[in-house]
């Protein structure tokens, strides 16, 4: 049984990298021919609407988070806007060992924690098309106040700033075109055209100007 690969995507708050990874996974369950899976991470942040404890997230205490970090259990872990989360270093073992692609949805923190662990993952970074379609999104949601939008979009140029780390950079203007740019990834076979790396110089630029 081959080993599989581990991916590490990260993209700042209402870029889309939940949507994505979620159509990549139903894609992989319908086709069969893929063994794709998602980490779930532990948080200590609430609940939200809609989520379930084990599927979207382990939610714990703080308590317990800080006891999991003193026995090593974590592969990285971070604070992010002041909840904790990390992401179980014995399952994302197992499931590689089991042939297992696993995705890991990350933070730039995290990412760059597991790539010095495990260099051999790869990462991708999501990028919205504009900061104002990236606000634009986040006030869709309906989920957070205009304070809280604000520190996020602020938090979303500081985590654009760290676009280098990543191997690869994907545009989540088009849905279904990001969508297989990362099944490409995943797959091994994704090659930008050049009209696609003009777009993307573009909009970096306008990103961090």
């Amino acid at each position: 049984m081959s080993v599989g690969s581990l991916f590490l995507i990260s993209a700042p708050s209402g870029a889309g990298k939940t949507s994505l990874v979620d159509a990549l996974i139903k894609a992989a369950n319908d086709s069969k021919g893929d063994k794709l899976c998602v980490s779930v991470s532990h948080t200590t942040r609430q609940v939200r609407p809609g989520e379930i404890d084990g599927t979207n997230y382990h939610f714990i205490s703080s308590q317990t988070f800080i006891q999991m970090i003193e026995k090593d259990d974590f592969l990285e872990h971070a604070e992010v806007f002041g909840n904790f989360y990390g992401t179980s270093k014995a399952w994302v073992n197992e499931h590689l060992q089991q042939g297992w692609n696993v995705i890991l949805e990350i933070d730039w923190q995290g990412a760059a924690q597991v790539k010095q662990i495990m260099p051999e993952a790869i990462s991708i970074f999501i990028l919205p098309p504009s900061l104002e379609t990236l606000r634009a999104r986040l006030t869709s949601r309906g989920q957070d106040d205009s304070a809280v939008i604000e520190k996020r979009m602020a938090e979303a140029v500081s985590e654009l700033s760290h676009y280098p780390q990543a191997d690869h950079l994907l545009i989540n203007d088009n849905f279904d075109l990001a969508q297989t740019g990362l099944m490409d990834i995943i797959h091994g076979c994704y090659k930008p055209s050049a009209k696609e790396k003009v777009a993307l110089d573009t909009l970096l630029q306008s990103l961090l100007p």
